[in-house]
């Protein structure tokens, strides 16, 4: 088994007006499936971690020397659809069900149902000898 994870951005798929403009049955619907997708992951065993993250206009970014006081700033641009929404980690057979998986993340529905065909990235774990890190 491999673990791996999935990231999901805040870029909207084929969707340019963000959630928060969305008619209510719309967000709704967006979230069910998410619901409904997780618990099915959950019981197969293979959903080992699930986090949304909070708007990124909330993010700080840190940087430090390990010497002088760190530097924090906010970050990063609202406006940036690159930063992260959230995240998965699954422990799956294969990359080719990672990838399965990552589909129907991406074909969350939108607006009317439509599905968003947001970008999701996938990207493997690393392990230790003992496939464990």
């Amino acid at each position: 088994m491999a673990k791996f994870m999935l990231l999901v951005n805040h870029d909207g798929g084929v969707f340019e007006e963000p959630m928060d403009t969305w008619q209510p049955g719309d967000i709704a619907a967006h979230f069910d499936y998410y619901a409904l997708l997780t618990k099915e992951l959950t019981e197969s065993g293979e959903l080992v971690r699930f986090m949304a993250l909070a708007d990124p206009r909330q993010a700080r970014t840190v940087r430090a020397d390990g010497v002088a006081p760190s530097v924090v700033t906010d970050g990063p641009f609202a406006g940036s659809k690159e930063a992260l929404a959230g995240f998965n980690v699954f422990e799956v057979e294969s990359e080719e069900r990672a990838l399965e998986i990552a589909a129907r993340i991406s074909a969350v529905p939108g607006p009317g149902g439509v599905p968003t065909r947001q970008p999701v990235e996938v990207r493997q774990v690393m392990a230790d000898e003992h496939g464990q890190l």
